[in-house]
């Protein structure tokens, strides 16, 4: 049993007594648990009556929670929905105004209306004799919760029963708050008016009991209790996305002035103003140049999953050029970095160097076509790569030194140039016709010459996904090139086989274009009709 402090009305001055309060099988000090709501709303049948005690129980010593079954005989009042009603003693009469809350009483009243049945007190809480008015907390199914309270506390605590409780409604002894949607937590709310640390008293709660009592605590106009929630707040960890959108949610809605939310909200804004060019630039270099394999994949992926899920830039940043700017950059240094490496690798000689001398030239190129693969698949998905394509298909010197080197140190360059196929295929990227064209007759050849390493060698690599990016690429150019680039494709498949992309389908379409169905007639030999 925890206790609580309360104070006895004695000719102007309060008294300090303790008053034992229940404890829930959660370990909160004030409030009954959830469960005992629950099982005392259901265990209450309006059809059933209460039976009369021959000999009332005695009072208890050392508990405050009862639950009873007892009908009101007042009716129920007419107010305005979630507003309190203030209703004076001579007015409402209680079924358990005794001063032992264990005693039960069974008063008959006169048979209510269908509109107005009776309400069921279900728990009370303090202690009658020390207390100088209750407050009435009104739920659903006429289920109620009666408490004895304070006038000093909570005048002293709450704006909203200050008001209620001014001077010119001093002798109310009784106000009633009805529909009251949680009223769990009205009654930890009030119970915490009578803590003196009140934010020790929300340690070991979860974020969302704490949020419902800020709620409350902002409905009743408890000041020192809703910036305990807050503190609580800024500090805890919020686990999940939900959580964290219920927290800021919450946290914007509060419209109490001089309540600090400042230090809640600086978790998920910041104040200092860095340009995002250089956050993210930073951010992209520092995955790019990272000399462990597994970290930097798994950075690779974690970044680009982000970026997926929010494919637009943030507001913040001002307009997507900022984002894809910085792309571009570490593009153009990686693709700068590769260039370089392929040169020295292409030397004469280079084969026969020592092997320590050669793994850093054949690491580096493997780590920059990566880079230069991640970077693509970021411009992919954010409809800006273009450029890349513009780029790729400008390195004719790249494309020349690439057979010079073995296949096992090159066949990562030519999955950058499959998924510029890919991309075109699928409409991710709209190059030129002009791009489109130097693209092919800079770097197909190449990817047909490591086609067999990429289907036996590379885990990612999907066969059927390329060869369709290929054949569609090669159907949006004009007849007259599709036709040169397939006939030069059909004399390496016909050597190859299996080693060479299929590009059977296209070759369809384009015989179908050509031979079957032409859709203009050849200039200078008009097309007979049969007649």
């Amino acid at each position: 049993m925890a206790e609580i402090r309360l104070t006895k009305v004695a000719q102007g001055q309060t008294k300090i007594r303790n008053v034992p309060i229940a404890v829930t099988p959660e370990g909160f000090w004030c409030c009954p648990s959830p469960v005992v709501f629950q099982k005392t709303l259901k265990a209450q049948n309006p059809l059933n009556k209460p039976k009369p005690s021959s000999s009332p129980p005695s009072a208890p010593t050392k508990t405050t929670v009862q639950k009873k079954q007892v009908p009101m005989t007042e009716k129920k009042p007419t107010s305005t929905p979630s507003r309190p009603s203030v209703v004076p003693d001579d007015h409402r009469t209680f079924a358990s105004d005794a001063p032992s809350l264990g005693t039960l009483v069974n008063e008959r009243a006169p048979r209510p209306k269908i509109e107005n049945l009776p309400r069921k007190v279900a728990i009370e809480f303090g202690e009658p004799g020390t207390s100088d008015m209750k407050v009435v907390l009104m739920g659903k199914q006429g289920f109620y919760v009666k408490l004895s309270v304070h006038k000093n506390v909570l005048m002293e605590n709450s704006s909203f029963f200050a008001d209620k409780l001014s001077e010119e409604q001093s002798r109310l002894s009784c106000l009633e708050i009805e529909d009251c949607e949680d009223i769990e937590i009205y009654v930890e709310t009030v119970g915490l008016m009578y803590c003196k640390e009140t934010k020790q008293r929300l340690i070991k709660q979860s974020v969302s009991r704490v949020l419902r009592i800020l709620k409350v605590a902002e409905l009743l106009g408890f000041k020192s209790c809703m910036q305990s929630c807050l503190e609580y707040l800024e500090a805890v960890p919020w686990v999940g996305e939900e959580e964290e959108e219920k927290v800021v949610s919450s946290i914007l809605r509060l419209q109490v002035e001089g309540i600090g939310v400042t230090p809640v909200l600086k978790r998920v804004s910041s104040e200092v103003g860095n340009h995002p060019k250089e956050t993210l630039f930073h951010i992209v270099e520092q995955v790019l140049n990272s000399s462990e394999e597994r970290g930097r994949r798994e950075m690779k992926s974690i970044v680009l999953k982000l970026l997926r899920e929010n494919s637009s830039i943030p507001s913040y940043a001002g307009s997507a050029d900022i984002f894809n700017e910085t792309i571009y950059s570490s593009c153009r240094s990686s693709l700068d970095s590769l260039l370089s490496m392929f040169r020295q690798a292409a030397e004469p000689g280079f084969t026969d160097k020592p092997m320590e001398n050669r793994e850093p030239v054949l690491k580096q190129i493997t780590l920059e076509a990566d880079n230069l693969s991640w970077l693509l698949e970021i411009l992919a998905d954010r409809q800006a790569a273009d450029a890349f394509a513009v780029m790729w298909s400008a390195q004719q010197e790249l494309a020349t030194l690439h057979t010079k080197l073995p296949i096992v140190s090159r066949h990562q360059v030519s999955c950058i140039t499959a998924r510029l196929f890919v991309g075109i295929g699928r409409g991710e990227l709209l190059p030129s016709k002009d791009t489109r064209q130097l693209l092919l007759q800079t770097w197909l050849q190449p990817l047909i010459n490591d086609y067999s390493w990429l289907q036996h060698g590379c885990r990612s690599f999907d066969r059927k996904v390329v060869e369709e990016g290929i054949g569609r690429t090669i159907l949006t150019l004009p007849l007259e090139d599709q036709q040169s680039i397939l006939l030069s494709w059909l004399g390496s498949f016909l050597k190859a086989g299996d080693n060479c992309p299929n590009l059977q389908r296209a070759f369809e379409v384009w015989w179908r274009r050509t031979f079957i169905r032409p859709y203009v007639e050849p200039r200078g030999s008009p097309m007979q009709s049969d007649s």
